[in-house]
């Protein structure tokens, strides 16, 4: 993540303006200004003393960062939770990551627990149309209801999966898909948890 990325990310993160997020952090407007067009690129020891401090962050860490990847909102480890997407907030990934997926969800429900996908976890998706049989994935059920589980292809069935003896997997035939209709919208990349 650049000084720009950086500056950009948490002055929309803290909702301040120029003036407000200047005088926080000790600088001027204008100073502020030439971070923000990239042509001041690095920080003295004592301005990233104050920035780190005002953003309760370590400036350093951040920079070490590629790109922030937005939370779009919440998916149910479950059934019957209509798809929210309002962005939540944003997630630092590395460069690695930052190429490999899309966008993070919120999870709600128990049914992936035991794939380590728990209630308040988010995910990092890749947003994708198809899944190799076995894989984790955001499902979508009938353009409104957003799900997470394991999708299993066997003779022509469709089969969503949990990751919870306590929850039943749904079985779709082929003319179901197509008919209600079921969509693969993202592959399941990892889970993070803030607990």
């Amino acid at each position: 993540m650049t000084l720009q990325d950086l500056i950009g990310y948490f002055k929309y993160a803290s909702n301040l303006t120029n003036a407000e997020f200047a005088s926080e952090i000790g600088v001027s407007q204008a100073t502020l200004s030439r971070w923000e067009s990239g042509e001041i690129k690095s920080l003295n020891t004592q301005t990233k003393k104050r920035l780190s401090e005002f953003l309760d962050i370590d400036v350093d860490d951040y920079l070490k960062y590629d790109l922030v990847k937005p939370i779009l909102g919440v998916v149910k480890a479950g059934y019957n939770l209509n798809a929210v997407e309002n962005i939540e907030d944003y997630v630092l990934v590395s460069s690695m990551d930052a190429k490999r997926g899309d966008y993070f969800l919120r999870v709600t429900g128990d049914s992936m627990i035991d794939a380590k996908i728990f209630p308040d976890s988010l995910i990092y998706v890749k947003e994708v149309d198809d899944v190799d049989s076995g894989s984790i994935a955001v499902v979508l059920i009938n353009g409104e209801e957003a799900t997470v589980k394991r999708v299993i292809k066997k003779d022509q069935t469709l089969i969503l999966e949990a990751a919870n003896p306590n929850v039943k997997a749904r079985y779709f035939s082929e003319a179901e898909v197509m008919e209600i209709p079921i969509k693969i919208i993202g592959k399941v990349l990892y889970a993070k948890h803030d607990f």
